[in-house]
């Protein structure tokens, strides 16, 4: 699966994109029609601590699914995202299954 990630006004560290991989490399363990991913990293500019935006398209076959989060650091961010699209992912199948 190709995954591009883009981290917006700021250059993410590569812990954090190997991070980000394995999460996202994870949710093609459900459904094997995952293509691509493309995540967005972004820092909100509020005063609070949860500041850190990830937002992740995945891109299935025949759909796209779609998950944004916001947390106070970008691995918690990516993992309730992944977590989010994974239960997308198992009602997107279930979907196809009937159809």
């Amino acid at each position: 699966m190709q995954i591009e990630i883009r981290s917006i006004h700021f250059k993410a560290d590569r812990k954090l994109e190997d991070f980000i991989n394995e999460k996202i490399e994870k949710l093609s363990q459900f459904y094997d029609g995952v293509l691509s991913a493309e995540v967005a990293l972004k820092l909100d500019n509020n005063d609070s601590a949860d500041n850190k935006i990830a937002e992740v398209i995945l891109n299935v076959r025949g759909s796209e699914l779609y998950a944004k989060k916001q947390s106070k650091s970008f691995e918690e961010s990516v993992d309730n995202a992944a977590d989010a699209l994974r239960k997308q992912i198992v009602r997107y199948k279930e979907k196809q299954r009937r159809s």
